[in-house]
């Protein structure tokens, strides 16, 4: 309900297909049901016009405390992009624990232990669980352009042999895992976003973070580069004491393990899977008309041949893959390992290794939702090009790991690369605020420090500068006259999406007050304005225009008619792949009409405002 589909379909599941499965979900007794967190409250509101808040209480009333229920958090990020103020960060987790979460999984995308603190701290004191997730990343492939040679990446690592110096080692890990614990983290988790886990490093990792802390240890990893399911058997033979899985339709390629693959291999080992698998096959069921519905969304467009468990039995052949793979395991036989799972999964259909994301060291959630946002944008030419230059703009903005915040900052940043290369124009002419931020130091401390030079390019200043979290600006709630006085926000559960997303948050409860407006006139009169508002719309343009670089969504004109501006003048902010970006007056004119307004979508090319 919540890995699986932004996993593979780009976080689209309705509040309806939610409903329909909870009844299954309530008898299958899981631990934990991952339900909230990552995308779903950004997306639920951008693309389905629902409520986040109503997901949350509707899954949690239907529940009844059968299974825990678990969401991800950013840390100090919470669900946006930038850091909050203690009282945002401690009204959301009061909320959210009041309408029944129970584990929170906190991580912070730079792996800065600083900006995870507090949360633990107020997670504890509210009555929750804090999960302190750890993530997973691998140092850069070495190239002929980042070599001692030149460039940012050798002055990232330094010059000469400290180039060879590795940052991700296990000790980082373990380190990492130290500080949450005495932080007060009740459960551990190794977050592997991008599936870049390969066995022998869980072989290696594994029975070393077993013997460091003494909470228990979650293991959360994707199949997309092909490593999921073997890292996972070997995570079982080390001691995971919990590990994440998708079920079937919802699960392997860009999503973690199939939970009946998983099962099969349990066992077989005389491993106890704590599920009640035949409720399981209910879930899987529905699960196979959800993924119908989502077709649009779909990366894949096939599914996994049918399987249960419980009833089907294996061909002989297949079946000693299974053997196979366990002994492999066992013998820590990578290659024979790697071999038996790929033949297991492609006999039951599920995705091939995905070699482009393997070779950019991407999460799966990252690459599904830039290829259906840049469908969006019909900017579908640029992906392949975007994908080649994120280890470069990862490189380059010191070393982060690739999970949200830091996954979309990069990736929407190497789509810009892409395209400002496309149009022939030097790298990093295009920068999205978020990028800037994050190579100012406004997002934490980078696992590598930032090349001065590179951070002036970027920024216009060398010097490392931290977010200050009280100059965060607490959202208006403005009274809207024209939907009959009512506030955009009605109570504390919406101030809260308007104080952690307010790009999104903002026309999402504007269009619920013009609806609940709306349902209240008379039919007479909503005609009647509308019609005035189309006239106005289709009158031609016969002034030069600002048109929109890419396809995105407006966020704030800062113009109006009438208005005198000169070349460079900032004129309106709208946002592209998540990412805030502005547009500046490309000549001195007087504003004629705005074309567009805040909350509407708008497509490259797009003419925003007419001058005289």
């Amino acid at each position: 309900m919540r890995d699986g589909q932004q996993s593979l379909f780009a976080t689209r599941m309705s509040q309806e297909s939610i409903d329909t499965l909870l009844p299954f979900y309530e008898e299958a007794g899981f631990y934990a049901i991952e339900v909230w967190g990552g995308a779903v409250p950004d997306s639920v509101m951008r693309y389905l016009d629902e409520s986040p808040w109503h997901r949350l209480k509707s899954i949690s009333a239907k529940m009844q405390g059968k299974s825990l229920l678990t969401a991800l958090s950013r840390g100090r990020n919470l669900f946006g992009y930038v850091p909050y103020p203690t009282p945002v960060i401690e009204g959301f987790y009061k909320n959210a624990i009041a309408d029944g979460l129970n584990v929170m999984r906190i991580f912070d995308a730079l792996n800065d232990l600083d900006n995870v603190r507090e949360s633990v701290e107020i997670i504890n004191r509210l009555g929750g669980i804090p999960d302190g997730a750890v993530c997973y990343t691998v140092d850069p492939k070495d190239d002929d352009k980042h070599s001692a040679s030149g460039g940012f990446f050798s002055k990232l690592m330094g010059r000469g042999k400290k180039q060879q110096e590795k940052i991700f080692t296990d000790e980082y890990f373990i380190d990492k895992a130290r500080g949450y614990e005495q932080m007060g983290a009740k459960i551990i988790t190794i977050k592997d976003m991008a599936g870049l886990i390969n066995p022998a490093r869980v072989a290696s990792l594994m029975p070393k973070l077993k013997a460091a802390v003494g909470v228990p240890i979650d293991f959360h990893t994707h199949c997309t580069p092909g490593y999921g399911l073997a890292s996972s058997l070997m995570a079982i033979l080390h001691g995971v004491d919990i590990l994440d899985t998708n079920i079937w339709y919802f699960g392997g390629g860009s999503a973690a393990p199939a939970l009946e693959l998983i099962y099969v291999f349990a066992k077989k080992m005389g491993v106890e899977v704590e599920v009640n698998m035949e409720a399981v096959g209910k879930i899987r069921k529905a699960l196979k008309e959800v993924r119908m519905g989502l077709k649009d969304f779909d990366l894949q467009k096939s599914f996994p041949i049918d399987f249960d468990p419980l009833t089907d039995k294996l061909p002989a052949d297949v079946d000693a893959l299974f053997d196979k793979a366990i002994a492999a395991a066992k013998a820590n036989d990578e290659d024979a390992l790697l071999d038996a799972c790929h033949s297991i999964e492609a006999y039951f259909n599920f995705p091939k290794p995905n070699e482009i994301v393997k070779n950019a060291e991407v999460p799966g959630g990252m690459y599904s939702n830039m290829v259906a946002q840049l469908k969006q944008l019909h900017a579908e030419d640029v992906l392949e090009d975007a994908m080649k230059l994120i280890p470069k703009v990862r490189r380059d903005a010191g070393l982060v790991p690739l999970v949200t915040p830091t996954s979309q900052i990069v990736g929407s940043q190497a789509v810009s690369l892409a395209l400002d290369r496309q149009k022939g124009k030097p790298d990093y002419t295009t920068k999205s605020n978020q990028f800037i931020s994050l190579v100012r130091g406004e997002y934490g401390h980078t696992p590598v420090a930032i090349d001065p030079d590179f951070r002036k390019l970027i920024t216009g200043s060398s010097e490392e500068v931290p977010y200050n979290v009280n100059s965060y600006v607490y959202p208006e709630n403005p009274v809207l006259a024209e939907y009959g006085g009512a506030k955009l926000a009605v109570d504390d559960e919406e101030y809260l999406l308007l104080e952690l997303l307010p790009n999104v948050a903002k026309p999402f409860l504007t269009k619920r007050r013009a609806s609940e407006f709306e349902a209240s006139r008379p039919a007479a009169e909503s005609v009647a304005d509308k019609e005035e508002a189309q006239a106005e719309e289709a009158a031609p343009i016969t002034g030069p225009t600002l048109d929109a670089p890419m396809g995105g969504t407006v966020i704030e004109v800062y113009v109006k008619p009438g208005d005198a501006v000169n070349k460079g003048d900032s004129l309106l902010m709208y946002e592209a792949m998540k990412m805030q970006n502005e547009i500046e007056a490309e000549f001195a004119g007087t504003v004629k009409r705005i074309l567009v307004a805040p909350g509407q979508v708008i497509g490259t090319g797009e003419p925003l405002i007419e001058f005289e």
